[in-house]
């Protein structure tokens, strides 16, 4: 009888190793709503911006340059997502450009014009920059300014922002998100039919996916 205060403290102990061990998952959040996906990545007036095999679980990210969360999952939970799932074959992760004003049209613009295959790495540059040139009175500047370490010239940026093809594309985007998910603001993920408002952390993202990856 002396030591039955042990017991809980025991059961204490085996949580804290399960904690570290990283045992306990995350619950998967509830989704927002559902939506047809196979309707939802049918192609659109620009090609989506992909990467990984595109046999793995399909995520959908829809953001915008200048929304701060977007920025924070680009730069803390897309890298630990992309070495886990991305890069391993589990996921196909699609970025679909969501904008909300005429500076995320412009950063958008920009990024296609090095090509399909770069702007998602470029709008992953403009991500990781965001604070030199989002929130500031004078943004056409420094936007161009962050472009030049994706090798994208003055002039090359000049001449681009006046593709009107290209922006109308990208403002299609945001109209098709609109009338196909109500999109209330970003980011939102849809995975497996489910749309996710707000940003995900990668323990969340994984209560989502793991379920669904092949193991």
């Amino acid at each position: 009888m002396a030591f039955a205060f042990l017991r809980p403290l025991a059961g204490a102990a085996l949580l804290l190793a399960a904690l570290a061990q990283g045992a306990i998952a995350a619950d998967a959040p509830k989704p927002d709503r559902t939506v047809d996906m196979a309707k939802l990545l049918q192609p659109g007036q620009l090609p989506d911006l992909a990467i990984g095999d595109p046999n793995g679980v399909v995520v959908v990210e829809y953001g915008s340059l200048t929304c701060p969360h977007c920025a924070v999952f680009s730069k803390e939970t897309l890298p630990q997502l992309k070495k886990e799932y991305i890069d391993t074959g589990k996921v196909r992760f699609v970025f679909r450009e969501f904008s909300r004003n005429t500076l995320d049209v412009a950063g958008f613009v920009l990024a296609r014009c090095l090509g399909d295959d770069k702007a998602f790495a470029a709008d992953e540059l403009l991500f990781a920059q965001q604070d030199k040139w989002a929130f500031v009175d004078k943004p056409a500047e420094p936007l161009i300014a962050a472009m030049r370490a994706a090798g994208m010239s003055k002039d090359q940026a000049t001449q681009c922002l006046s593709n009107k093809t290209l922006a109308d594309g990208v403002i299609a985007i945001a109209k098709r998100a609109d009338d196909e998910i109500k999109l209330t603001g970003t980011p939102t993920f849809v995975i497996d039919g489910k749309v996710y408002g707000g940003e995900l952390t990668f323990d969340q993202l994984k209560a989502i996916l793991d379920p669904l990856v092949k193991k």
